[in-house]
């Protein structure tokens, strides 16, 4: 059976420890491959050929950065096939959902070749007399990302292009559940003209990610995930002294006005709803239908996941896929065998793929959902939807603004100023207007707020340029030797 091994030095190496953990094809319920988890030392390993790579890089001019950067990015796009199909097999997803996910990684590429500009800094001639003040970013060192299975290629773009072109070197962390793509990722950079050592992949579990978190050597690390260990990643980090941004789980919410399009409204919940089988940290899990638009509009949601085509990726007609493991996909069922008060209008178990191999579960719409049910406290991250009927305006953004997610929320409406003043309203670090995933562009920056992130900066984009550099203030004065004297008082500007 077909190893997937780790990148050290610029190349595949084996590993040692004979922990194998399983990789599965999602679509049949076999196993494919397989991953041997990481020792501490195989961590070590990685993150000192990071540490040694460290210096040249560093010293590497911003326009060699940015050359291997646009170079990254034409390999990753020739390439896009083969990684969206790997992306696909691992992960279950259809090929047209890894393509678009490939998309959205490529901007993050292009946002990083814009390196020069992105870290110059600010200058002031004259601060106070012959005295100019400056200040400029460098990167931090070694820096680590811990990435999940939902966005195996995409995600962990987030996080190593900047990172790469402000001057660090990186290890990552992948997903054992699907750790091919990073493998790929790694022999693009490596044609790009990255140097080894520069970026590291190390295979495994929690083991590996235990010894990142209070390796000396690593400056900082990055994580998406769920929110009990995105929490415990920033806590050990931190303890540890690193600069850690963690982002958690999410409870979407899409409120819909009574003045909505209603054909848009369902269309946009269904494709974010049951997107990659609701396994995004940004899909739609609770619709908030606002008075008397909820029964129309629970009756749109209905019909159209009636002609959602769930099926393996190889099946081109496919549009949703499998989830990931067997047990996350009976986890998400057991949330349809227990509603409580809610009603279940549309049952994903019934579909025939259900019954068949494979880790499939249909689209579920459940209706009356109440505010204590699990079924609207947890992140389930499967394909069931959940609709919570708010009779005004405000109780719908008490509902979004009281839940402990703040990772996403959007608005369906004709009213401008009802828009306007819900973006001014939630607490919320995202926000669509119409726009049901509001993942923003690569050049602003991807987090949320309240328990969907621990950290000070979102990632990529602006801010992830802020998280992996540090900024220096330079005060300079090239005096006449003449004038020099000892002064024992507090430094003048006037």
């Amino acid at each position: 059976m077909r190893e997937i091994k780790h990148w050290l030095d610029g190349q595949a190496v084996a590993g040692t420890s004979g922990r194998q953990l399983p990789v599965w094809d999602p679509a049949t319920g076999e196993q494919q491959a397989y991953v041997v988890a990481a020792t501490a030392a195989e961590t070590d390993a990685a993150v000192a050929s990071a540490l040694a790579a460290f210096p040249a890089w560093r010293a590497a001019s911003l326009s060699r950065r940015a050359e291997v950067m646009f170079r990254f990015r034409e390999l990753v796009d020739a390439n896009r096939k083969e990684i969206a199909a790997l992306v696909s097999a691992e992960h279950g997803k259809t090929v047209a959902d890894a393509e678009g996910e490939l998309a959205r990684g490529l901007e993050n590429i292009e946002f990083a070749t814009g390196a020069p500009h992105l870290l110059k800094g600010g200058y002031s001639e004259q601060a106070s007399t012959g005295v100019d003040v400056y200040s400029i970013r460098q990167p931090l060192g070694v820096v680590a990302g811990i990435t999940p299975f939902n966005f195996p290629a995409m995600v962990p773009m987030w996080m190593f292009c900047n990172a790469l072109v402000c001057g660090n070197t990186f290890v990552l962390k992948p997903s054992e559940k699907d750790p091919s793509p990073a493998l790929l990722l790694a022999d693009l950079l490596r044609q790009a003209g990255l140097p080894d050592g520069c970026f590291n992949v190390v295979q495994g579990d929690r083991e590996a990610v235990e010894r990142l978190l209070v390796h000396p050597d690593v400056q900082a690390l990055s994580f998406v995930g769920s929110t009990p260990i995105a929490k415990a990643v920033y806590e050990a980090g931190t303890r540890a002294g690193k600069r850690v941004q963690a982002l958690g789980g999410a409870k979407n919410h899409m409120v819909v006005l009574p003045d909505a399009d209603i054909a848009a409204a369902a269309d946009a919940a269904v494709s974010a709803g049951y997107g990659s089988a609701g396994e995004r940290c940004m899909a739609v899990s609770v619709v908030v239908a606002v008075g008397a638009v909820a029964d129309p509009l629970v009756a749109a949601i209905s019909e159209r996941i009636g002609r959602i085509a769930v099926g393996p990726a190889t099946d081109p007609a496919a549009e949703m896929g499998p989830l990931i493991t067997r047990e996350h996909r009976d986890k998400v069922a057991g949330y349809l065998a227990e509603p409580g008060t809610a009603e279940v209008v549309v049952d994903g178990r019934d579909a025939p793929v259900s019954s068949g191999p494979g880790f499939f579960l249909g689209a579920s719409l459940v209706d009356r959902v109440t505010t204590d049910s699990p079924l609207y406290t947890d992140e389930i991250f499967g394909p069931v939807l959940s609709v919570v009927r708010a009779d005004s305006y405000d109780e719908a953004v008490r509902l979004v603004n009281d839940n402990e997610y703040g990772n996403g929320t959007a608005i369906f409406t004709r009213d401008g100023g009802a828009a306007r003043q819900f973006q001014y309203d939630v607490v919320c670090g995202m926000v669509g207007v119409n726009v049901p995933v509001p993942v923003p562009v690569a050049y602003y920056s991807f987090g949320g707020w309240k328990s969907s992130l621990f950290g000070d900066l979102h990632m990529y984009g602006p801010e992830g340029i802020q998280f992996y550099t540090r900024s220096k203030v330079v005060t300079s004065r090239w005096p006449d030797p003449a004038t020099s004297r000892v002064d024992l008082g507090f430094p003048k500007v006037r």
